[in-house]
């Protein structure tokens, strides 16, 4: 079981993602909705326990 590395850094509402390999995305959040750079994608929390996400 080899070991991973995994690292969450943030820099207001930009937060990037390393690996071992490096960055590998980077998300952008204001207020309940986001969007991903490696998904391409929107997504938005929604009351409760429930959120929308693009498909």
């Amino acid at each position: 079981m080899p070991i991973r590395f995994r690292k969450r850094w943030g820099l207001g509402p930009v937060k990037f993602n390393f690996t071992q390999r490096g960055l590998s995305s980077w998300s952008f959040k204001v207020g309940p909705w986001s969007w991903n750079s490696k998904t391409k994608k929107h997504s938005v929390d929604l009351p409760g326990a429930f959120s929308w996400r693009q498909s």
